[in-house]
């Protein structure tokens, strides 16, 4: 017996638990291998022997007033191509994503989308097999809740 995939609009809520971020809105993005994240004054720094990163986040579309603080351990740095072909060096984390009833890890690179419409892309790495999306549908997930947190 095969269990249904969850599907995906092209645009979800998310939730970034490990971020402090409740809610952000996620481009679903099939094209892009990688997930990122909005990310500005990002700094690196050393804790307890292993490399960590601050930066901080707009969360909300069109709302640069509205900033959180946010702390991950670096994964990696990696050169990632932006969609205009660009390559550009960036951090990468692993940080914990609830779309809709799932919960999963999921690597993100951080790079400054402040031109761009949507905070967040959930790219193809992420979906891992685990969704279908629908691209004329929307919010298919709801908005991810606080009791979601615990998985």
């Amino acid at each position: 017996m095969t269990t249904a995939k969850p599907l995906l609009g092209w645009r979800e809520w998310v939730a970034l638990p490990a971020l402090n971020i409740p809610l952000i809105k996620a481009k679903i993005d099939t094209g892009a291998r990688s997930s990122t994240i909005h990310a500005f004054t990002i700094e690196p720094y050393q804790q307890n022997g292993q490399a960590w990163v601050m930066f901080a986040v707009h969360p909300m579309q069109r709302n640069t007033h509205t900033v959180v603080e946010c702390h991950a351990l670096v994964k990696d740095q990696r050169m990632v191509s932006d969609s205009g072909g660009h390559r550009q060096l960036r951090y990468v984390i692993e940080t914990p994503i609830v779309l809709g009833q799932q919960v999963f890890q999921a690597e993100m690179t951080l790079t400054n989308r402040d031109n761009m419409l949507f905070r967040m892309l959930l790219g193809r790495t992420a979906m891992n097999n685990r969704f279908h999306v629908d691209p004329l549908a929307s919010y298919l997930q709801g908005k991810a809740q606080p009791s979601c947190y615990s998985g």
